[in-house]
C-alpha cells in the first residue's frame, strides 16, 4: 500500500466530515464542515494530502468501484444528483471547492452503491415494466455501502472471520440495513433511492406508492411532494423532530406523538430485520453502526428482544456502557451481537489507495470495497 496520506471528505444527509488519514490509516486531524469554509479547515490541517476521496452516495450503473475523478466523471455524478437529492449536490459542491482550494491533488469518487453491486437479480428487479427499467434503469441500487462494507471488514477481525450470515444496521438520520452473505450483499432495505425502508429523521421511508401520486392529483406539486417525503416525513412528520434523542425525552415524558412514533420506528425496524434474516435463511451476526445505531441502547435492547426467536440477547451491562467497538453478546445467545464504529473515512481511503495505486480506473467490476 503507497505511503499516501489521503483526505476524506464525507457529506452526509446532516453533516460534513473532512478527515485526514496518515499512510497507516492513524488520524492525522478531523473536522466538521458545516458552518466553516473547507478552504479555512484545509489550511489548518498539519500536513497537506496526496490525494482525497469523496464520498458519492450514487453511481448508478455505471459506477461499481472507485473511480478518478475527470471531467467526464463530474458531469455523469451530475447526471445522477435527481437519485439522491440530499446527498450527492452536497458532494458534487464539497469537491469543487476542495479542489479550488488543492488543485492538481488527485482525487477519487467512491461510491455508496457499490457494495451492493452484488445484489442477485430477485433483489434488485422491481416488478415494472421492461421498457421503463431499460430505459431509466429502475434497479434496487442500496445505500451505506461504505458504512456496511467497513462494518463487514472490522466484525471480521473482532470475530476473528466473517460470519456466514450478517445483518448490519446502519441507524442514524438515514438509515438502512443490509443482508450479508460470506461477506456479500444479497438484499437491503433502500432501493432506487434513499427513500425506501426504514422510516428515518426527515425520510418517510417505504409507502404506498399510490400516496403521491394521489397528492399531485389532488394538487400539490411533484416537487412539494418529493421536498416533504425527503426533508419533512419520518421522525419528523410524527413528532417535530427527526432527533432520535429529543423524542426519547419526550417520549419519557408520555407524550404521546413521540411514544406513536417509536412504536412506528421499531415496528418498521423489527419487519425489516427479519426480512433480511429470510433473505439470509438465518442469523449468525447482528451489528449496529451509525449514529443511533452506536449510542441509543435502547433501539439495539429493543431490536435484539424482538428478534429473540433467531437466537439473540445481549448483555444489559454491556449494551447500556457500549463506548466504541463493542461485542454485547451474552452468553446464552447463538446468534453475536456487536456495536461497530461508523468509519467510512478508513473505507474512503482503501478505495483511493488501491485505484492510485493500482492504475485501475475503469470503474467496473462488482463488490467493490468502496
Amino acid at each position: 500500500m503507497a505511503a499516501l496520506k489521503i483526505l476524506t471528505v464525507n457529506p452526509g444527509s446532516s453533516s460534513l466530515k473532512l478527515s485526514l488519514l496518515d499512510h497507516d490509516d492513524t488520524l492525522l486531524t478531523e473536522d466538521a464542515g458545516p458552518g466553516h469554509e473547507i478552504a479555512d479547515i484545509i489550511t489548518r490541517m498539519p500536513a497537506e494530502p496526496d490525494a482525497i476521496g469523496v464520498r458519492f452516495v450514487h453511481g448508478g450503473t455505471r459506477y461499481t468501484e472507485p473511480i478518478r475523478i475527470d471531467a467526464a466523471v463530474t458531469e455523469h455524478l451530475h447526471d445522477l444528483a435527481d437519485l439522491a437529492p440530499l446527498h450527492q449536490p452536497a458532494s458534487l459542491h464539497a469537491l469543487s471547492e476542495i479542489k479550488s482550494a488543492l488543485p492538481g491533488v488527485p482525487a477519487v469518487a467512491c461510491f455508496d452503491t457499490a457494495f451492493h453491486a452484488t445484489l442477485p437479480d430477485a433483489a434488485a428487479t422491481y416488478a415494472l415494466p421492461a421498457e421503463w427499467r431499460e430505459r431509466f434503469g429502475l434497479r434496487r441500487y442500496g445505500f451505506h455501502g461504505l458504512s456496511f462494507s467497513y462494518a463487514v471488514r472490522r466484525t471480521a477481525e473482532l470475530l476473528g472471520g466473517i460470519p456466514p450470515r450478517m445483518v448490519v444496521c446502519h441507524l442514524g438520520s438515514g438509515a438502512s440495513l443490509c443482508a450479508v452473505a460470506e461477506g456479500r450483499s444479497v438484499d437491503t432495505t433502500m432501493g432506487f433511492t434513499p427513500l425506501e425502508g426504514l422510516i428515518m429523521a426527515s425520510r418517510a421511508g417505504s409507502i404506498d406508492p399510490g400516496i403521491p401520486l394521489w397528492l399531485i392529483e389532488h394538487g400539490l406539486s411533484p416537487q412539494d411532494v418529493n421536498s416533504a417525503l425527503e426533508r419533512a416525513s419520518g421522525l419528523r412528520g410524527l413528532t417535530g423532530t427527526g432527533d432520535m434523542r429529543r423524542i426519547r425525552d419526550l417520549a419519557e415524558q408520555r407524550d404521546v406523538n413521540a411514544l406513536a412514533a417509536l412504536d412506528a420506528y421499531h415496528h418498521r425496524l423489527r419487519a425489516c430485520a427479519a426480512a433480511m434474516t429470510a433473505s439470509l435463511g438465518g442469523l449468525d451476526a447482528l451489528v449496529f453502526t451509525g449514529g443511533v445505531g452506536e449510542h441509543d441502547p435502547s433501539v439495539r435492547m429493543r431490536l435484539t428482544e424482538d428478534l429473540a426467536y433467531l437466537g439473540t440477547s445481549i448483555d444489559p451491562d454491556r449494551n447500556a456502557t457500549a463506548d466504541g467497538d463493542t461485542d454485547m453478546t451474552s452468553a446464552d445467545a447463538s446468534v453475536r451481537t456487536l456495536v461497530v464504529t461508523a468509519r467510512e473515512d478508513l473505507e474512503i481511503a482503501t478505495g483511493v489507495r488501491r485505484i492510485l495505486t493500482t492504475g485501475d480506473e475503469s470503474g467496473g467490476g462488482r463488490g467493490s470495497t468502496c
